[in-house]
């Protein structure tokens, strides 16, 4: 999250009338800062994470979990303790930082300072985040909990969801029929971004999931928790209207998606070209991380069809009009738009040889002028559609204290805009006035209940990352194939029950596997990497010419397994890439057999001998004793539900099938920094 202003945001009518100034001024931001580290080289690699939380105040007597919606005061007080741990402790040890999020009921954690590309570093990820638990744990009611939980089960559903409770008909911001306004950070940024997405779009937001059929859930499924005749708002109407759709669970508001938490990576690069290349190289990756991490099939009371978030916080933040949306012909409007500004990536952007024009093969309206002011300044191609494409936005917040600025200094109007592009990855550019250099962040991950897993995905990915720069893999496929995978990786048992469009062949020179990662060079030994490294020289185009076949004898479908563990003799699989990557570096054994375990756990998940998260979740509630095969995730259920995701976290409640039998909870090992 960026910074928060403390000032007057306008309100969509006053706020579009910006919407000009604040892209023009964003473009001019975004030149200076590519005059200035255009050419920037040498970067180590720094990297972080990004870990949510939701607080769950627990009722024992009620048996009854709800959303604590203290979030200022917790922020303020774990504020202070963070402060006097720092004065209290040597100035090489970084303490880390706790941040608001959209939901009030929500923390966000990052390490107090980058992690480095030292084997120490890497290894030491785990610990900060099961510090980072406890430390908020410490200082919280002796009732609440903070969990790493995808999706509220009961965000919505009758009865009390939060701690204190509130009135849906309150919901000033969102109009929405379930959740109340309190449900939203109090700073003026979000209920103005919640009221200004409604109000751009000409409606509410309008979800709806597939629901889960069991064996008495009702045929057809007709909501009976909608509230079909409220009568506050001008929009009530529209659930009855058509909006809510039959055998479907219909969410209505800003909230149901961006209260969701999730696990997400940055990586510093050398510099812009790798930047580019690491950008393109995990588009492929963002869908199958998803299907693996998937953790959220529960929503509002209900099972539903699905496993993941995706498609929820892509629907809450869609404020495309019906004319952007094609429903009407362009008349006000100057695009149509393919997808919501919260969904994945629409274009590769490396320039190096690999990268084909017929992968971007997706609809791509850009804003022309900016393009063609982009490339009379020099930009090539690919980057200038980039920023064109994101900026056929608008700014949907804007405050009046910040439409004038500094375009030397600051980049807020770039920010505004680029920030809001919700998508699987973000290319971003360096701040200005600063020592940061070009990064990419890996958004789509689920979070996991356990910072054993936690640190599993984020140790995977980091070591995947050096790999695709290291052997200069080549996971393109046409952009489209991603889009395919991402619906699929939503889907219910996604990992175990469906294919995913991959690329066949990865390698552009000799595997790294078949001619030895660490094979000779003149004769002597190469020497193995003490650290993970950060620059790489360009992938070298074939002596013989780049030979270019047809596009779709470059991929297949593969099961989850092929892709993660290898298919025949010509595919590895990215378990056995990211371990001939770990072949060139120097770790002493203790440090081998923990990367081992965390991509162990990677490897069962993605064998189907461990469950996902969302699948675990499945089986508890239809395992429930209080469960009437119905769908109906009840009070009781949803108690339980988090009572044993907070044992199986600690430690003290085992799950078989979820996690590995050596599993070590928080309650033995609470961390370190």
């Amino acid at each position: 999250m960026g910074l928060l202003y403390l000032g007057t945001p306008l309100a969509w009518d006053e706020a579009k009338k910006y919407a000009d100034h604040v892209r023009a001024h964003g473009i001019t931001q975004f030149l200076h800062i590519w005059d200035r580290v255009k050419d920037k080289n040498g970067d180590e690699l720094l990297w972080g994470d990004e870990v949510e939380y939701m607080v769950v105040s627990f009722d024992n007597e009620e048996k009854n979990a709800k959303l604590s919606l203290r979030q200022t005061e917790i922020l303020a007080k774990l504020s202070a303790i963070v402060d006097d741990i720092s004065s209290d402790s040597d100035n090489s040890i970084a303490v880390p930082t706790f941040h608001p999020e959209y939901g009030r009921y929500m923390l966000e954690s990052t390490p107090g300072s980058p992690y480095t590309g030292s084997i120490s570093d890497l290894l030491s990820v785990e610990k900060n985040m099961r510090y980072r638990r406890n430390l908020a744990r410490k200082h919280l009611k002796p009732n609440e909990i903070p969990l790493t939980f995808t999706s509220f089960p009961r965000l919505g559903a009758p009865g009390q969801f939060t701690e204190p409770y509130h009135d849906p008909t309150d919901a000033v911001s969102s109009h929405s029929l379930f959740l109340p306004e309190e449900i939203t950070n109090p700073h003026a940024r979000f209920p103005t971004l919640t009221a200004n997405i409604r109000r751009r779009r000409g409606s509410k937001v309008a979800i709806n999931l597939p629901v889960f059929f069991d064996e008495k859930t009702l045929r057809p499924f007709i909501d009976p928790t909608i509230p079909w005749d409220r009568n506050i708002y001008p929009e009530d109407p529209e659930a009855k209207n058509g909006a809510a759709l039959p055998d479907h669970i219909y969410l209505d508001a800003m909230g149901f998606g961006m209260g969701c938490c999730c696990l997400q990576l940055t990586f510093q690069a050398c510099n812009v070209d790798d930047a580019r290349r690491l950008y393109d190289g995990l588009i492929p990756i963002g869908p199958i991380l998803l299907a693996l991490t998937a953790a959220s099939p529960v929503w509002r009371g209900y099972l539903a069809d699905v496993d993941c978030r995706w498609n929820v916080i892509a629907g809450s933040v869609d404020d495309r009009t019906e004319e952007e949306r094609g429903l009407k012909p362009l008349q006000n409007d100057r695009y149509v738009i393919p997808k919501s500004r919260y969904d994945s990536v629409d274009l590769y952007l490396s320039e190096d040889w690999m990268n084909r024009p017929e992968y971007n093969d997706n609809p791509l309206p850009i804003d022309t002028k900016i393009y063609d002011r982009l490339r009379e300044h020099g930009l090539d191609d690919l980057l200038s559609k980039h920023i064109a494409h994101l900026f056929i936005r608008d700014p949907l917040v804007v405050f009046s204290e910040t439409i004038d600025q500094d375009d030397t200094s600051s980049s807020d109007h770039f920010e505004n805009i680029q920030s809001t592009n919700w998508q699987t990855l973000r290319f971003k550019p360096p701040p200005p006035k600063s020592e940061i250099g070009w990064r990419v962040e890996f958004r789509s991950m689920e979070v996991q209940m356990t910072d054993f897993e936690n640190a599993a995905f984020s140790v995977f990915v980091v070591l995947l990352s050096r790999a695709i720069l290291s052997f200069n893999l080549n996971f393109y496929i046409p952009i489209s194939k991603v889009d395919v995978n991402m619906a699929r990786a939503q889907e219910r048992d996604a990992s175990r029950s469906r294919k995913f469009y991959f690329r066949k062949d990865v390698f552009t020179g000799s595997s790294p596997i078949s001619s030895g990662s660490s094979s000779p060079i003149d004769g002597a030994p190469r020497p193995k990497d003490k650290k993970l490294r950060n620059c790489f020289p360009p992938p070298p185009a074939p002596l013989n010419g780049h030979k270019k076949g047809p596009v779709e004898d470059e991929y297949e479908e593969m099961t989850m397994d092929e892709i993660m563990n290898g298919k025949g003799d010509h595919f590895p699989g990215l378990l056995g890439l990211v371990s001939a990557y770990v072949d060139t570096l120097d770790v002493e054994e203790e440090a081998l057999s923990k990367i081992r375990a965390y991509l162990d756990l990677v490897k069962r998940r993605s064998n189907g001998s461990l469950l996902t998260a969302a699948t675990w979740i499945r089986n508890f509630v239809r395992s429930h004793p209080a469960y009437g095969k119905d769908s109906v995730v009840s009070q009781e259920i949803n108690y339980d539900l988090l009572v044993a995701v907070d044992e199986i976290e600690r430690g003290v409640r085992s799950a078989p099938g979820l996690l590995p039998k050596d599993y070590t909870g928080g309650e033995k090992d609470q961390g370190s920094i």
